[in-house]
This record gives structure tokens, C-alpha cells and sequence, in this order.
């Protein structure tokens, strides 16, 4: 058999009418059903966060750059606040030192009320300004000013009894401090920026 015996191609029998190039000829291979995309639904009193968006790193974010570090710091929140719905921090870890007090108690936070079936409703973070100067301190370190915006937070017992809930707390400015190592941004510290 030749190779190009299964290939469809050729003339069509006499006789046949003319094939549509509009619809899907006999001999074409027809084209894998779309699987439809699990639809995005927030923690809430029922269970939690299912389907959940992974935060994706922008390309701008992987340039040392002023524009670079400003993307990497609003995607280090897209993550924080992704851990806050799923309970997975394991993409904030490799990016953000263990010296970070503000960040360990958020992931404490997050891996502790995702454990024993319980779960976090809320919590999600956005950032509505971040900018930076783009000026290098002595210590190697950059530092990026962040509006972060937090929902209010409910945790829930395995259960699915409300443990307790935070209301949301004041839209709070914190200063990042960002080195560029091995091609990467990563997050040295975080602190509130004082009034």
C-alpha cells in the first residue's frame, strides 16, 4: 500500500456532487471535540475554590527592568492571593526568602487553614498601584512601593461550620524588596509602609 493511498486525496467518484470546501468533506479526519473548560467557582460556605486560575508569569517580569520589577510584584500578589483560594503556596516559596516575616505569616495563614479539610472563603488580593524608582539601595536590594487590596476572609472548619471571619482590612502600602539573582526577581522582604 502506498503512502498516499490513505491519504483522501484524489478526484471524487463520477457521479458525486461536488465537495463544499465550506463543510467537512467524507474523507476528512474530523477534528477532536473541545473539552469544555471547567468554569472558575470561589470558596464559599459550600466548599472551596474550584478551578482556580493559575497566575502566569508575564514575560515583562522576567527582565531586569523597571517595568520587569513592577510585573513581578503584582504577579508575587496574583500568587498570594491565589494561595489564599487553593492553599497551594508552592509557587511563592522559590521566589520569596524564608527572612521574610510578613510572608511567612501569610503562608502559615494559608497552608494551616488549607489542611484537615478545612478552607479559606475570600482573602483574594489585588494590586491597584505599584511603582518603583528603580534605583538599586546599598544592601543590592530594589524596592517597590504596592497598594494591595484584600477581601475579607472566612474560615471554615472541615465541617463546613464557620470558624470566624476577618473583615476586610484597610487597603495597606507595602514596600517590596526585590533583588534580580540568576536571571529571576526575587522577593527578599515585605513591609507595611508607615502612615
Amino acid at each position: 500500500m502506498s503512502a498516499t493511498a490513505c491519504s483522501g486525496g484524489g478526484a471524487p467518484p463520477p457521479g458525486s456532487p461536488p465537495a463544499d470546501p465550506q463543510s467537512p468533506s467524507a474523507t476528512s479526519t474530523p477534528s477532536a471535540t473541545p473539552t469544555p473548560t471547567a468554569s472558575y467557582k470561589p470558596a464559599d460556605a459550600t466548599g472551596r475554590a474550584q478551578n482556580v486560575p493559575v497566575p502566569e508569569l508575564p514575560e515583562a517580569a522576567k527582565a531586569e527592568t523597571k517595568e520587569g520589577l513592577e510585573a513581578f510584584a503584582r504577579y508575587w500578589f496574583q500568587l498570594l492571593s491565589y494561595g489564599y483560594e487553593t492553599g497551594d503556596i508552592s509557587r511563592l516559596e522559590p521566589i520569596t526568602s524564608p527572612e521574610c516575616r510578613a510572608c511567612e505569616s501569610a503562608k502559615a495563614v494559608i497552608s494551616g487553614w488549607h489542611e484537615g479539610g478545612r478552607w479559606l472563603a475570600g482573602g483574594k488580593v489585588q494590586t491597584p498601584s505599584v511603582s518603583t524608582t528603580f534605583k538599586v539601595a546599598p544592601d543590592g536590594n530594589y524596592q517597590v512601593a504596592v497598594q494591595a487590596s484584600q477581601q475579607a476572609l472566612s474560615y471554615y472548619n472541615a465541617d463546613g461550620t464557620l470558624n470566624s471571619t476577618d473583615p476586610k482590612p484597610d487597603d495597606t502600602g507595602n514596600l517590596m524588596l526585590a533583588i534580580y539573582k540568576n536571571g529571576k526577581w526575587y522577593v527578599n522582604n515585605i513591609q507595611p509602609i508607615a502612615g
